[in-house]
Order: C-alpha cells, then structure tokens, then sequence
C-alpha cells in the first residue's frame, strides 16, 4: 500500500481548457439551425442601458417584420408594465436602437412605426 502508483493521474482531468481562469463564466454552446437571432456584444454588453433596454432590445429584434412593439403589446408579454417598456424604448432610441414615429390616419387613430437597428453605429 505504501507503493506510489505512477499512473494513475494526480488529481480529476478537468474539462474546462488551461487558458480559462478559475471561476468566472464559462460556456457551454450549441449552433441553432432555426428560429434565433443573432444579437450583437454592442448591445448586450452596452454600458449605458439598463438590463430591462438590453432585453427589451434583444426580444424586438427577434420579432418578425410588421409585428406590434407599441408599449401596450410589450406590456400584455412582459412583467415590467407600461412605465418601465416605456422608459427602456426611450433609453434605445436615445442611443439609436430604435427609431419610432407617429402617423395619424384619416380616422383620427395614431399609429406608430418603429424601426429596429441592429447596429446603429454601423
């Protein structure tokens, strides 16, 4: 029993590569063949808008073209209401993710456009 068994390693193999520090995130990632956007570190990474706006940002891109993204739709999908969407909309289109504008039809009714960029600085 006193006899060193030189083959068997020291410790557990890890899995994770050497040049990962300990701790911190690590990733674990699988390519989607179908429905998913592709969003950019710009964004989710963006110092300057609040996790709600980062989110709220991410969820309209992934929408299909001529679906709805006025504050009362996004309200009735999220828990955050109509105050915070509102705020987090005016956060993206002060730093360029959004533009929105306002039509008023012969019937009186506004409608609102918005427009999505994915890379405004592009």
């Amino acid at each position: 029993m006193a006899d060193q068994q030189l083959n068997a390693p020291p410790r557990a193999q890890s899995q994770v590569p050497a040049d990962v520090p300990p701790g911190g995130i690590r990733h674990i990632n699988r390519r989607h063949a179908d429905r998913y956007t592709v969003v950019g570190n710009h964004l989710v990474q963006h110092r300057q808008l609040s996790l709600t706006a980062v989110g709220l940002a991410a969820h309209i891109q992934s929408l299909p073209p001529g679906a709805s993204a006025t504050i009362k739709t996004l309200a009735t999908r999220f828990p955050e209401g109509e105050v915070r969407i509102a705020a987090a909309l005016r956060e993206l289109e002060a730093h360029g993710y959004l533009t929105r504008t306002r039509e008023r039809l012969p019937s009186g009714r506004v409608l609102t456009h918005t427009t999505s960029y994915n890379n405004p600085s592009a």
